[in-house]
């Protein structure tokens, strides 16, 4: 059986709109270089003040 991991050991990066550190998460193993964002609002958010 595999050990799992804590949250902890996870790792983190800050958003670059809200300022907030936010975890690693399953759904963006793939794409972890590329997340900016800790969510969909900050997403928007960021478009929006773009203009």
């Amino acid at each position: 059986m595999a050990k799992q991991r804590r949250k902890a050991d996870f790792p983190s990066k800050i958003c670059v709109v809200c300022g907030r550190p936010f975890q690693w998460r399953k759904k963006w193993a793939d794409c972890w270089q590329e997340v900016k964002y800790c969510s969909d609002r900050c997403r928007r958010r960021r478009s929006q003040s773009s203009r």
